[in-house]
């Protein structure tokens, strides 16, 4: 195991550095405008004993099947107008599979300070994290706290495509300043991210499953945020409303069916806050995520009510090392699917309690190793993606895991 780790790590150094010594941040001419390139690699081994996790085989000798890669141009046309784009693809076990999608493209247009307006293929600003998700050489973590920003569903959360109200307030008398966002628009889902995934097996029962072929619709919310005159405190709040409808086909016994779902109601609530300090930094969120579904083409009410939290921190311990941990807190109070009209069947307790310590070493401004280990009591197996499937663990659910993550990364 020790020589496996050690190959993987020097096998990943050494090929970032090759990159390295090949790519840096490049800009070009196109007319009178300087236009930005810049992108980013991940390469990452997952490793655990007691349950597969995140679509991959991770248990036993550990699994490799965890690259992303994204590309970016972007250009400053005067003061106040910026326009820039951003192609991404990833390979996370059964997610993405190489199936390259436009993860943001926007123009915007800062009137004020305190007005700007962003359009087209927005990232979408949900707590601390939500709209950073592309910027891994910069966290802490191998993975972000996983109640709060499962990896499984980044293509549902990262970008609407619609537009942003946004800007920043200073408050009077020294009382910080208020950043704002407001939005609306329409998510539209890859078809290869983690529901989908989930729903083609979910049911399948040895005679299928669910294929889906589309699944979106309105998304509508903001994010208030208050940096407060003591340097480095920032507190917040994010809410988003949707209405996702999703349709393609269902196996049923060796019959293909027209199969549509969609949402009665679905929202989501985060409250953050964040406090860096000289070498230090702690942060904490809070979100609650509520999905009303009508499926079966309306014969089947699912009904998920997650609690997530966490707390964490990280203290740099020198200019290339930092050390960091948190504690993660996942709960599903899943009622069982009912028919429209009948008795509520009792909850169904789906939860996973995540303790983390994590590593990460910056070899230079383009590269960081990040090497981490997740102590996880339970395996959420409900009906939305929490990182564990029935697919890669058909003898049913081990009671606890742990893991072993390791991920290189190049960004330039």
């Amino acid at each position: 195991m020790r020589k496996m780790i050690g190959g993987f790590l020097a096998g990943g150094t050494l090929t970032a550095l090759l990159l390295a010594s090949a790519l840096h941040a490049q800009e070009l001419k196109l007319g009178k405008y300087n236009v930005q390139m810049h992108g980013f690699g991940t390469q990452g081994f997952v490793h655990t004993d007691g349950n597969n996790w995140l679509t991959m085989n991770t248990n036993g000798v550990g699994s490799g099947a965890f690259t992303d890669a994204g590309l970016n141009l972007g250009t400053q046309i005067n003061d106040r107008l910026r326009i820039g784009a951003q192609v991404y693809d990833r390979k996370l076990g059964g997610l993405g599979d190489w199936h390259p999608s436009l993860d943001w493209a926007m123009v915007d247009f800062r009137v004020k300070p305190w007005l700007g307006f962003r359009g087209c293929k927005v990232k979408t600003v949900l707590g601390l994290y939500n709209d950073q998700q592309d910027l891994d050489f910069f966290n802490t973590y191998a993975l972000l706290p996983q109640s709060v920003y499962p990896i499984d569903l980044r293509e549902v959360m990262i970008a609407h495509e619609g537009g942003d109200i946004y800007g920043s307030i200073r408050l009077r008398k020294k009382l910080g300043s208020v950043n704002y966002t407001a939005y609306g628009g329409r998510r539209d889902d890859h078809m290869y991210g983690g529901y989908p995934y989930l729903v083609s097996h979910f049911m399948a029962g040895g005679s299928g499953g669910i294929k889906l072929t589309s699944e979106g619709g309105p998304v509508y919310g903001g994010d208030l945020r208050w940096k407060a005159p003591l340097r480095g405190l920032l507190v917040g709040a994010s809410r988003i409303n949707e209405m996702i409808t999703a349709s393609g086909t269902m196996n049923m016994g060796g019959v293909v069916v027209p199969y549509t779902e969609w949402s009665k109601h679905e929202w989501q609530n985060q409250f953050y806050g964040q406090f860096a300090a000289n070498r230090w930094h702690a942060e904490s969120e809070y979100r609650r995520y509520l999905r009303d579904t009508m499926t079966m083409g309306g014969t089947m009410e699912v009904i998920n009510d997650v609690r997530g939290w966490y707390v964490a921190g990280g203290y740099r311990v020198m200019s290339r090392l930092e050390a960091g941990a948190y504690y993660s807190h996942y709960f599903d109070n899943t009622p069982s699917m009912n028919a429209p009209g009948s008795p509520a069947a009792a909850a169904q307790a789906v939860y996973e309690y995540d303790k983390v310590v994590t590593g990460k070493f910056d070899v230079n401004r383009f590269i960081s190793i990040k090497v981490e280990g997740h102590f996880i009591d339970g395996a959420g197996n409900g009906p939305y993606p929490c990182g564990f499937y029935g697919a890669q663990n058909p003898n049913g659910f081990q009671p606890n895991t742990n893991a072993l993550v390791v991920r290189t990364s190049y960004s330039f």
